[in-house]
């Protein structure tokens, strides 16, 4: 049996149905063997950036499979040329700060005098001590404001008021009385700037031991925020032992934990206050019709069961700035 070569008029309607972007793309004079044009080069020094080609969607589904991936492969490229990279941020340790964490047993006993502050806790039980290691090159203000709080024991007698299990410990809050564990910050703190910029924001809550300036999660007292003076000082640190995302784009990383990861273990352990399912929804009814108390009875939600509290802290010296280990954000 003969077989019939395809007629010219064959030939041609088989070439029809290839776009004509694609026989530019099949026969390119500099390559025989190319899958996409080459972009022309610049010649008016105006260094524009020359584009990939644009290839409309019916050209693709007749390529072949090895030109859609080398086209899938330099999409991905350009985009994470594009994407901003934390392997460039400067996470230096510039500074290191410690801070002694205990639990005051009689801190709800009916003996104890009223207005006595955390710090003189007569029955104290130490946890440790924590060291932090600060990125100063990164957020100079913020290590800069966190370490003079720390130089003038003004984190001391603070309490330990919100935690999150699996997530985080927050601590330095500010309320009006001194003697509820709330945090007054000293004088000549400077004003932070790097709390609206953007820049602050790009380190990630990615490992347990993230020390993190509250800014999203920040419980201080709303009349206290009114004033023009105010300085905010609350911080968190991560417990693990996962990631904590929801972290992240809200409050600034400005430090992580050198040693006692052991002590911020043992915190993270403590159980929690834990409203019932009923009291919740009460909660969300009353803060829907803007019944004030609805806040304040959240303010005690995720508080300790035990009174977690800075006994003692300061600055450690560092002779040489190095990177934190591990140095990546």
């Amino acid at each position: 049996m003969s077989t019939a070569l395809p007629s010219s008029n064959s030939r041609a309607t088989s070439s029809i149905a290839y776009p004509g972007s694609l026989s530019s793309l099949q026969h390119h004079p500099n390559s025989q063997h190319s899958c996409f044009p080459i972009s022309k080069p610049n010649h008016d020094n105006t260094h524009k950036y020359n584009e990939s080609p644009k290839i409309p969607r019916r050209s693709l589904a007749l390529l072949p499979a090895s030109c859609l991936l080398l086209y899938a492969s330099s999409s991905f490229a350009r985009d994470d040329a594009n994407a901003p990279s934390t392997s460039t941020v400067d996470t230096t340790i510039t500074d290191r700060v410690f801070m002694d964490f205990s639990i005051c047993p009689s801190y709800f006993s009916s003996e104890r005098t009223l207005g006595a502050k955390l710090a003189s806790c007569p029955d104290s039980e130490t946890l440790g001590r924590v060291v932090f290691g600060l990125y100063g090159r990164l957020l100079p203000i913020t290590t800069a404001n966190f370490k003079a709080t720390c130089t003038a024991s003004a984190y001391q007698g603070a309490l330990v008021h919100k935690l999150r299990q699996g997530q985080f410990f927050a601590a330095g809050h500010q309320e009006p009385r001194r003697d509820k564990g709330a945090v007054q910050p000293p004088s000549g703190l400077v004003s932070n700037a790097e709390t609206v910029d953007p820049k602050a924001y790009q380190l990630r809550h990615a490992r347990p031991g993230t020390l993190s300036l509250c800014i999203g999660q920040n419980d201080d007292d709303e009349g206290i925020k009114l004033n023009p003076n105010y300085h905010n000082v609350e911080f968190l640190v991560t417990t693990g032992p996962g990631p904590c995302p929801e972290l992240d784009d809200q409050n600034i990383v400005f430090g992580t934990v050198l040693e006692g990861m052991d002590v911020i273990t043992s915190i993270a352990t403590i159980p929690t206050y834990k409203p019932a399912e009923r009291i919740r929804f009460f909660n969300e009814f009353a803060q829907l019709i803007g019944d004030e108390r609805a806040q304040t009875a959240r303010a005690m939600w995720d508080r300790p069961q035990k009174t977690v509290y800075i006994s003692n802290c300061g600055e450690l010296k560092v002779t040489k700035p190095s990177l934190s280990p591990p140095s990546l954000p």
